[in-house]
């Protein structure tokens, strides 16, 4: 299947699909169909913190517009953060939608977790996953730190690297998230959070809402049910 993909949201997490999806399709030996847009991560941070869902999901639909154009046979966000108006682009795209949400609620069930901790921006932590997620406990940072978790995420991710003390406070949220909050693990819920996560011994379990819906992706290209 052609996949095509809406990046920029920023361009160090499509940076990670892309990579991610290839190694994959080079592990199980198969050509890769992959097409790529260009999205603006400041507009999409502008509709998300004002609520404009039904605006940010005409601007998807004519990205999506341009992967069908381009051959794409289904589509996808790369940001789980920009998946707070994915209900109303699916009733008007005008190519399937590979939504992340119900890909990481099977994911959890089938790992029977009971509480998981969230990170990502301020809308996905206060809504609980848009609360699309309904079979586990989710759990945010209290407080003053959700918004500093907030902040400290997008001026990660607009910078597109984790600057040391950025790290620092990612991993005392997320540990503070399992010991004193009592979550089984910690789910990334901003793509970018790999900037900080990837290669680093944070000391808790972290599960990437990323990899999660990069897994589901690779299958589907590679025509599996997902």
């Amino acid at each position: 299947m052609h996949i095509g993909l809406i990046g920029g949201i920023g361009p160090a997490a499509t940076e990670f699909y892309y990579n991610r999806m290839a190694k994959a399709h080079d592990e199980a030996g198969a050509e890769m169909e992959l097409t790529i847009v260009h999205a603006s991560v400041r507009e999409l941070l502008r509709n998300v913190l004002a609520d404009e869902k039904q605006a940010q999901a005409q601007v998807y639909r004519r990205y999506v517009q341009r992967l069908k154009d381009a051959g794409a046979e289904a589509a996808a966000v790369t940001s789980l953060g920009g998946h707070f108006c994915i209900e109303e682009l699916e009733a008007i795209s005008p190519l399937p939608i590979l939504n992340a949400l119900p890909i990481l609620e099977a994911y959890f069930q089938d790992h029977q977790i009971g509480r998981i901790g969230i990170m990502g921006t301020s809308a996905i932590m206060r809504s609980n996953l848009y609360g699309a997620v309904t079979s586990v406990e989710i759990v945010a940072p209290p407080g003053d730190r959700l918004q500093a978790t907030h902040d400290n995420y997008v001026a990660m991710a607009f910078a597109a690297e984790a600057s040391d003390a950025q790290r620092t406070f990612f991993f005392e949220t997320g540990k503070a998230l399992c010991e004193d909050q009592g979550a089984d693990a910690v789910l990334l819920a901003g793509t970018d959070l790999f900037l900080a996560f990837d290669g680093h011994e944070c000391g808790f379990p972290v599960l990437d809402g990323a990899e999660i819906h990069i897994a589901a992706l690779v299958k589907a290209s590679l025509g599996e049910h997902i």
